[in-house]
């Protein structure tokens, strides 16, 4: 009987003593009042929110929070996005904020957009001046990605954000990669806005790169249409005309227009890019070949690519397919 005593008494202190350590879980870190901002990127699991939270300093266990946040049915109620959160809130305040959702905004910007479809879409999302905007960016330098910003952001804000994007994905190894084709830092951002349009998936960008770097250094026109697509449209256009930003069927009449950006009249890069290329077509430009057999390319309305050696073999493509 009294080993039994004892047992209890012993089991109830370990039991006391458990539920002790489990509600100072709960309790705010520091009385620090100061203010952190905390982000929850777009599909983030509560491994992860919990693990950061911890490197912060703003929870003390990263279990407790994913068993507090499982056993109330909280794990869908996270949201995406920043917050203002501080050491003294206690777990449960936290998780309330979490579940609140973000005075701030998530854009995406399409890669192969021109500025002026950034302009909109910003404009859309944030209220941004689209005049400022364009007055501000750099055609070809504003990296295409999804992006958290504060309702309140300013013009220059956005823009450096892209910039300083674009300046990292850019690496050291691309840049020199993209000299070592014979090109300015300029000019392959230049080719690779081109075949961001001229192009659908990564292999058909590398060849297409390939090809158009092949016509660059043989002295040949690029003759593409996407570049009339960007002159039909006049910069710092603030709507896009009844045709789009980009025109789907270019007639002879456009074919002729009288612009730099006309590859088919002009022979050489464009003055500036016409687009903002992804990632991808800049690794397609630094990665091309010049030595490629092809000089023509054709992309069927399936989306298939095909290529020629000669006028006669792409002529042929074109009125096959």
């Amino acid at each position: 009987m009294k080993k039994v005593t004892v047992f209890l008494i012993f089991a109830i202190v370990i039991l006391l003593l458990a539920k002790g350590w489990w509600d100072n879980q709960f309790v705010p870190v520091s009385s620090d009042t100061s203010t952190k901002v905390f982000v929850i990127a777009k599909g983030s699991g509560v491994s992860e929110v919990a693990k950061k939270l911890k490197e912060e300093n703003l929870i003390k266990s990263e279990l407790v929070f994913k068993i507090y946040v499982k056993q109330n049915n909280f794990i869908n109620k996270l949201q995406a996005g920043s917050y203002k959160l501080s050491a003294s809130m206690s777990m449960q305040e936290l998780v309330k904020n979490l579940q609140i959702g973000s005075e701030d905004v998530w854009v995406t910007l399409i890669e192969g957009w021109r500025l002026e479809e950034m302009a909109d879409k910003l404009n859309q999302e944030l209220k941004i001046d689209k005049k400022e905007f364009l007055k501000n960016a750099k055609e070809g330098y504003m990296f295409p990605d999804t992006y958290l910003f504060s309702k309140e952001v300013t013009v220059k804000y956005v823009t450096d954000t892209l910039r300083k994007t674009f300046d990292t994905r850019l690496t050291s190894e691309l840049r020199s990669k993209i000299r070592s084709q014979g090109l300015t830092e300029e000019q392959g951002v230049i080719l690779a806005s081109i075949v961001e349009r001229e192009a659908r998936t990564d292999k058909a960008r590398t060849e297409v790169a390939s090809i158009l770097l092949k016509r660059l250094k043989i002295g040949m026109g690029l003759n593409v249409d996407a570049a009339v697509q960007y002159a039909l449209v006049p910069k710092g256009s603030e709507y896009p005309p009844k045709d789009g930003w980009w025109k789907k069927h270019l007639s002879k009449d456009d074919l002729k227009i009288d612009s730099p950006y006309n590859t088919y009249l002009y022979s050489g890069l464009p003055p500036t890019s016409i687009s903002n290329p992804s990632l991808s077509s800049l690794k397609a430009v630094a990665n091309a070949d010049s030595n490629t057999p092809y000089l023509y390319y054709y992309h069927d309305s399936q989306g298939n690519s095909h290529y020629a050696k000669t006028l006669e073999e792409h002529n042929r493509n074109v009125a096959s397919y």
